[in-house]
């Protein structure tokens, strides 16, 4: 207890500071993931890798151009050869981004360090008026 009360502010200096680290991590999350113009940003200037991860029906029905398909279940299996430079930004897409969302977990578990969600998915990527191609 004296221990508390010698040293407040170096405890309250590092609750405050552990609060702001955390901040972008959960204000990314409530705002449902990365929106298709920041992805599009992503994609161009830090040269981001984006894997889908639909049914290879789904994607050939019409995908972002360039992304890697790999379904969700065979994601931890496949992920490192599809994007080997885990320092690159991720971007995971499937239609609506709740498979994406789900898929953020097991990236970060394989030691990606940007690893981001389309929020929307595929719908949000079509309103916003981007390109997609079918195989």
């Amino acid at each position: 207890m004296k221990f508390i009360l010698d040293n407040w502010m170096l405890i309250t200096l590092a609750l405050i500071s552990g609060a702001l680290l955390l901040a972008p991590v959960l204000q990314e999350a409530s705002s449902g993931g990365l929106s298709a113009n920041d992805a599009v940003l992503l994609i161009n200037r830090e040269k981001a890798v984006v894997v889908d991860v639909c049914e290879p029906a789904e994607f050939a029905a019409g995908h972002i151009v360039g992304s890697k398909n790999i379904p969700l279940a065979d994601l931890s299996s496949k992920l490192g050869a599809a994007a080997k430079n885990k320092g690159l930004p991720l971007i995971l897409v499937c239609q609506s981004g709740a498979r994406s969302a789900r898929a953020m977990a097991s990236a970060k578990t394989l030691g990606y360090e940007q690893v981001h969600s389309l929020g929307g998915g595929l719908a949000a990527w079509k309103s916003a008026g981007l390109p997609l191609e079918k195989v």
